[in-house]
């Protein structure tokens, strides 16, 4: 499937909104935490448990990101967004069938495994499209796209919780829900499959520089620097923090009100997590673009200190006062969404636009540990808490200072960041031309 080239005359303001119909879709991953609590109830699981096809389904984005992104870059957009769309819809329609048969393990394979890789592929396929569109503004850029996945809970959040109130929260309405999940997704991601184009050319917009002027680095080089693995620290550590929040977002500020006076019930614990999907979906726009104007080191600086500041917030007084749990969770989150969008900017500025989406594929292995990380570090330390008798907020103390130490090691890791060098780059073309023309007279 070749990529589609943009006709003369064709506006690039057309491209996020293609990039937008895959990332609301695949957004749905945020809004897992509503399927949690009838999932364990329906089929006799623990918290953990419920957390696995969520976790899987990360860890299958990291991954095959990393593997298909030379592929997303050399099949172009319009491919990446077909896979995308038949992995995540095949992923909730094999979990209707696990659903429906009470076999857990279809879900985890649907969901986590099938859609995991949907989640993956759909993640990265705008994002090298969106540079080269928009070299002038590249966080603005891909924090409008990424923008989605971060807002697609937002939507996926009451969407879901309806359904399950008038399908039943059993295994068969689970099932249902799952079912028309897939079939609604599968419509959404098509347009945005029919709408992208790639830039003619390598001067992808009327204004702006060239996508391939500056430093350029080969994904296969850019592995092999220490910046590629302090932004993958910086980036892990980031979402850690932030994805275990998330992923236990509805029974945590149920449990950590449980037994004040104005407990939290199921929909208003819902609504949370639409609030969350809010704050993520406004981070990743609002931070992004924030760091085309301050740099990309400096934001992250906010991202990664005042964020541990936030957690220190919600674990000493957190259970005292609604106003003030609910605030920092949407800090955190704002900055979680802010990471996210603005890491393929931060890539650009040290490796140039050069195969950014396959660096960015690589990179998001970040993710897929934290991932594993978040839900387990939460989950796992709440589990154990809850077995020794403990109760409401005292189920996540220990946990939310882990967060504030991996905080503080992304931030020393954003701190080592320094320019590439030199012998990473590849040749400029006018540089390898000079080179071509000189080599014969020094031979003669």
């Amino acid at each position: 499937m070749s990529p589609p080239v943009a006709p003369p005359g064709w506006s690039r303001w057309l491209v996020p909104p293609a990039a937008l119909s895959v990332h609301l879709s695949i957004g749905q991953a945020y809004a897992w935490s509503v399927f949690k609590p009838p999932l364990e109830s329906a089929l006799g699981l623990s918290g953990t448990q419920s957390a696995l096809p969520f976790q899987l389904g990360i860890v299958m984005l990291g991954l095959s990101a990393a593997f298909g992104g030379t592929l997303v870059e050399r099949n172009g957009p319009r491919w990446a967004m077909t896979v995308a769309l038949v992995c995540f819809s095949s992923g909730f329609l094999i979990s209707a069938l696990g659903a429906a048969t009470e076999q857990y393990w279809l879900i985890v394979l649907g969901y986590g495994f099938v859609g995991g890789i949907g989640l993956g592929i759909g993640y990265i396929s705008p994002v090298s499209t969106l540079i080269k569109w928009f070299p002038d503004r590249p966080g603005m850029a891909t924090g409008i796209a990424i923008m989605g996945f971060g807002g697609g809970a937002l939507i996926a959040s009451p969407w879901s919780t309806q359904m399950l109130k008038s399908f039943g929260s059993d295994s068969s309405g689970i099932a249902l829900a799952f079912l028309v999940h897939g079939l609604t997704y599968a419509v959404f991601m098509s347009l945005g499959v029919l709408l992208v184009r790639v830039p003619p050319g390598e001067k992808p917009a009327a204004s702006g520089p060239s996508a391939l002027d500056g430093v350029q680095v080969s994904a296969r080089n850019a592995v092999r620097t220490p910046q590629f693995w302090c932004l993958w620290l910086v980036l892990c550590m980031n979402v850690t923090a932030g994805i275990g929040i998330l992923e236990k977002a509805a029974p945590m500020i149920t449990d950590f009100f449980a037994d004040t006076s104005t407990p939290v019930s199921a929909s208003a614990a819902a609504g949370f997590v639409a609030l969350l999907s809010a704050a993520n979906m406004a981070g990743r726009i609002g931070w992004s673009s924030t760091s085309d104007l301050i740099g990309r080191k400096n934001i992250y600086r906010v991202y990664l200190g005042v964020g541990a500041l936030m957690y220190a917030l919600i674990a000493w007084f957190g259970d005292s006062s609604k106003p003030l749990f609910i605030l920092c969770a949407l800090v955190i989150l704002s900055f979680y969404g802010g990471g996210f969008a603005t890491v393929p900017a931060y890539l650009k500025d040290l490796f140039g636009t050069y195969q950014v989406g396959a660096i960015h594929g690589r990179l998001l292995t970040a993710w897929s540990t934290a991932g594993v990380l978040g839900p387990l570090i939460v989950n796992w330390i709440a589990d154990r808490q809850e077995e020794a008798g403990k109760h409401g907020s005292s189920l996540y103390g220990t946990s939310f200072l882990i967060m504030i130490g991996l905080l503080a090691v992304g931030f020393v890791a954003n701190e080592l960041v320094r320019p590439v060098h030199a012998r990473h780059h590849i040749p400029a073309p006018r540089e390898a031309a000079d080179d071509d023309s000189v080599q014969p007279q020094q031979s003669a």
